[in-house]
């Protein structure tokens, strides 16, 4: 392993320890509903993220589902539950195992942060609203995250040297035109189907202040 993936370890080890959600392990006991809410979650971040496309080995574009995960889950409990597509890319080798460090921070652990900035900044100084919620806290948020992911996966190749800066803009970056709005529109449709008929998936979504009569 080189140095760039040992520190990637070691720091993606410490976040996911100190991130980690002590609520997690109850819920998942005493409410046999949730368990099934986080297992079809992993499962459906495993088919998404096992269909991949690219040019380059390692540059490869996939979509996140990170903001519904985020909204769904909260950002701890959504990190913890990006391990198991992780480890499936691990085990069917599409992913280096001495890779999953940097993955996992450039992957998910700091675009999960970053969505869930997005959303308590729109729930801070936005009107509390259906619509800021699904078109901000969804469509925007998912937009803006899936290209921080590949700004960050694009970082960190070029300072580890796998390929020259103008292979990674021209073979990875520049495609990150190409699927920021069918990422936003992924989630988007997902939060608006969640928000009208399963709210009480949405741990981040409260009835009284985005459906209250007088807003």
């Amino acid at each position: 392993m080189t140095s760039w993936q040992i520190a990637g370890a070691l720091l993606a080890l410490v976040v996911m320890l100190y991130a980690y959600p002590r609520e997690l392990l109850p819920k998942l006991r005493n409410e046999p509903g949730y368990q099934h809410f986080v297992f079809a979650s992993a499962v459906a971040l495993s088919i998404l993220w096992s269909v991949q496309a690219g040019i380059k080995e390692g540059l490869s574009l996939h979509f996140l589902l990170l903001t519904s995960l985020v909204l769904c889950h909260g950002w701890r409990i959504a990190i913890w539950i990006c391990l198991l597509p992780t480890l499936m890319l691990i085990s069917f080798g599409k992913l280096p195992w001495q890779d999953a460090g940097l993955f996992a921070l450039s992957g998910f652990i700091l675009p999960s942060l970053f969505s869930y900035g997005v959303f308590l900044a729109s729930y801070r100084y936005l009107s509390r609203h259906l619509f800021v919620y699904i078109f901000v806290a969804g469509f925007l948020a998912a937009a803006l995250t899936i290209m921080l992911q590949i700004g960050l996966t694009s970082l960190w190749f070029g300072l580890e040297g796998r390929y020259s800066w103008r292979v990674i803009w021209d073979n990875y970056s520049l495609l990150s035109l190409l699927i920021w709005f069918p990422e936003a529109l992924l989630n988007g449709s997902a939060i608006t189907l969640m928000a009208i008929y399963r709210p009480h998936w949405l741990r981040t979504f409260y009835d009284r202040e985005y459906l209250a009569p007088d807003r």
